[in-house]
Parts: C-alpha cells; sequence; structure tokens
C-alpha cells in the first residue's frame, strides 16, 4: 500500500483514545468523578510516568527540558526537519475535569499510535508535549513553562514561582524528578496543534462537532492587597473603622461592573480572597485578592486595565487603606496561523463534522507556542460547556472527531514540501 492510500485509510482508534483518558483519570480521580492533578506533585509525577511510559512503548523518544516540559518524539522520513508537534498539558485544576488539558496530550498520543498502526511515516517528525503548569493553580502565572519556551518569561522567573507553602517550581521539579536537562526553547516547530475542549457552551448549544479556532481572548491578571487596621469588632465606632473587607467587597463590585460594562466579550472575575486575620469579631485589618480581565479586543483590555485601576485607587483612599497593586500578567490577544487554522478547517470539512470558527475564551500554552511557531487549536464541546468543575464532561465520538481532525491536520502540515 502506497503512502498516499495508507494517509487515506488513517483513522483514530477512539476507544483507545477514551480508554486512555479513562486510565489517565485514575490518577487524583475525585469523588465527584473529577481529577485534583496538582502541578509538580506526587500525582502529577504519576500521570508524567505514565505518558513517558506509554510514549516509549510507541517508539518515541523522551526529551524532558529545564522547565519539566516533556517531548515525546515520532522519527520522520527527514529527521532533520522541524519537528510538527501536538500538546497540551496533565496538571488540573483542584477541583478539575477528566478532559481539560489532558484531552489535547493524549489525543496526540493516539495520533502516533494511530501512525504505527499503519506502518505511517511522515515526512517531518511528530512531537507530543505535555507543558509544565498549564493552570496556575498552585503556581501563578498560569502556562509558565510554555512561557519560559516562548522566550516571554526567563528561566530564572519560571523556577522561582513559589505556591502557597513557599515551594518553588524549581524545588519541586528536582523533588519529583523531572528537572530535565535539555535548554528550554531556542529549536524550531514546523507547526503546533493543540486539541482541547471548548470550556464553553457555544459548540454544544450550535450542535457543532469541531471549534475552528482563530483567536484567543487577551488577559490581563491582577494581585491586589487593601491593608487596613484590625479592631475589636464592638468597640469600634463605624465612622473610625479602616475595614480591609469593606474595601475589597467594593473592589469586587466594581470588577463585575467593568465586566458588565464592556459586553458582549468582556470576562471580569474576582477567583480568590484572603481575609486576615480572619477572625469573626475582628474588623478585618488585610484582604488579599486577585482579578481575572479577558477580551478578544487589546484597546478594551487596556480600557478596562484603566478602570480597574481609577477604582481601586479611589476605593482604598475613600476607605483609609493602604494599597498594594501589581498586574502579575499580561498575555495580549492571539490570532493564529491562517495556514494552521485552514488545516484544521479542511479536515473537519472532508470529514463531514458540523463546525464553526470560534475564538478562545480561555487560555492555553498554544497562545504561547504562537509566538515561536505556526500554531493552530481544535475545540469539542463539552457538557453544558462546564470545565473547571469535576463534573466537566464530554462524548467519546466527539473526543474521537477533534483527534480525528487534529491528525489530519497534523499531516498536512507533516507532509507538506
Amino acid at each position: 500500500m502506497s503512502e498516499a492510500d495508507k494517509a487515506d485509510n488513517l483513522r483514530i482508534n477512539g476507544e483507545r483514545l477514551w480508554q486512555s483518558l479513562m486510565d489517565m483519570h485514575k490518577i487524583g480521580a475525585t469523588e465527584k468523578g473529577g481529577n485534583c492533578r496538582l502541578a509538580l506533585t506526587d500525582l502529577d509525577r504519576e500521570g508524567r510516568d505514565l505518558f513517558v511510559r506509554w510514549c516509549k512503548e510507541a517508539g518515541c523518544t523522551i526529551t524532558v527540558d529545564k522547565m519539566g516540559n516533556i517531548f515525546a518524539r515520532r522519527p520522520g522520513r527527514d529527521d532533520s526537519l522541524p519537528p510538527v508537534m501536538m500538546g497540551s498539558h496533565l496538571d488540573t485544576q483542584p477541583t478539575g475535569g477528566k478532559f481539560d488539558g489532558v484531552y489535547g496530550v493524549l489525543a496526540g498520543l493516539e495520533v502516533v499510535r494511530t501512525l504505527n498502526d499503519m506502518n505511517y511515516e511522515t515526512n517531518a517528525p511528530i512531537e507530543v508535549a505535555v507543558w509544565t503548569n498549564e493552570e496556575g493553580s498552585r503556581f501563578a502565572p498560569a502556562m509558565v513553562a510554555s512561557g519560559v519556551f516562548a522566550g516571554v518569561f526567563d528561566l530564572d522567573y519560571g523556577l522561582s514561582r513559589k505556591d502557597v507553602d513557599g515551594r518553588t517550581m524549581g524545588e519541586e521539579l528536582q523533588r519529583i524528578g523531572y528537572a530535565g536537562e535539555a535548554e528550554v526553547g531556542g529549536r524550531p516547530i514546523r507547526a503546533f496543534f493543540e486539541a482541547h475542549i471548548e470550556q464553553g457552551p457555544i459548540l454544544e448549544a450550535e450542535e457543532k462537532v469541531i471549534g475552528v479556532v482563530t483567536h484567543a481572548q487577551g488577559q490581563r491578571w491582577y494581585e491586589i492587597t487593601l491593608t487596613g487596621q484590625e479592631a475589636h469588632a464592638g468597640p469600634t465606632p463605624m465612622a473610625r473603622r479602616r475595614d480591609a473587607l469593606v474595601g475589597a467587597a467594593r473592589v469586587i463590585e466594581a470588577v463585575n461592573r467593568i465586566g458588565l460594562e464592556n459586553q458582549p466579550l468582556a470576562c471580569a472575575t474576582v477567583g480568590m480572597v484572603q481575609v486576615h486575620p480572619n477572625s469573626r469579631n475582628v474588623i478585618p485589618g488585610r484582604v488579599f485578592l486577585t482579578v481575572d480581565f479577558r477580551h478578544p479586543e487589546d484597546e478594551v483590555l487596556s480600557r478596562m486595565d484603566a478602570a480597574l485601576r481609577a477604582e481601586v485607587e479611589e476605593i482604598s483612599a475613600r476607605g483609609g487603606l493602604e494599597l498594594q497593586f501589581e498586574q502579575i500578567w499580561y498575555s495580549p490577544p492571539i490570532a493564529f496561523d491562517a495556514a494552521c487554522v485552514a488545516a484544521v478547517r479542511r479536515a473537519a470539512e472532508a470529514n463531514g463534522y458540523p463546525h464553526r470558527d470560534i475564538v478562545s475564551g480561555a487560555g492555553h500554552d498554544a497562545c504561547y507556542i504562537s509566538r515561536v511557531a505556526p500554531t493552530g487549536m481544535v475545540f469539542v464541546p463539552c457538557e453544558n460547556g462546564i470545565s473547571h468543575n469535576e463534573i466537566e464532561n464530554a462524548k467519546p465520538e466527539d473526543l474521537a472527531a477533534g483527534c480525528q481532525v487534529l491528525l489530519q491536520a497534523v499531516l498536512e502540515r507533516a507532509d507538506a514540501d
């Protein structure tokens, strides 16, 4: 059988993909059906070890870089060519689902396995990547390791990120055995594709199987600390209080209002609040909170930024509060590579899958990789649009369809002249 005939007959094994997802789900499984596999924990190590074992069984060679990013390589006919890469992440939210991130990793593995089944040799090599700490739930900011790979952050910054207990990424990579020796980034990639559940309701509502991702929203993350004065809740008159939590409540309301004022596409969220001393009969003296702004237009995102800064300054002054305000992360809006987007669209059309163009509301490692390589994404529906939740769910047939589109888009780029 010729290589062209083999290519026409390549079909991914949806049952094998589903079984791989369920096997990975067992590592850090939660009672409600989700996963807690935080970055660089022992459970993350177990997930990484399983992925590496599977890739070695599929004939891949493994490289790990100094940020713990894993690359499983299947050689091509011309192994001197830059690889076509697929991938995502294995870490989860504390109450995360079993498809966010891991689907993109194991869809990449299924592509490799399918090529092996048919003894199909791509012209360029193929790689499957696992990016470290995509979620940012243990170490902020999110996507830090792919950010180091893309030159957004330097290596020292990435390795020095700390969790709430003061442990750094560098220390934890050493502890779990994934502090690799390879340099981070600086090597060419022919194309990068990331398959992912949508994490929103659009595809399911419109009965589309494939989302052809054309753009990704820009994001700004902030950390704000308001400091007032702790005092007894009984003897201290209301007019004399410097209540940090009252100030924080006003900030939270302002964040929500800024999001509503920039509809239909703006998202504005306060996701974390820490109150000190957190005692029922003590006026709170210090509050730490986080803010997450998102919009696909940089001009609007900048307008939201200016509004937040003005509001927080006014709130802290009115409440007699000291203010620490820091933007810890900025990711500009992304337009994905036209050729990669077209390859995804052609693959969906060739298989007869209902599809639509879509903008990613979430950040993904693909957003950073797009700075150093032509990049595209494939979305599939998730039930009720729910993600970052233990009840996150997706249909096996939709996951298989997304993987088939991934396979054909990858082949188009790997075998291109």
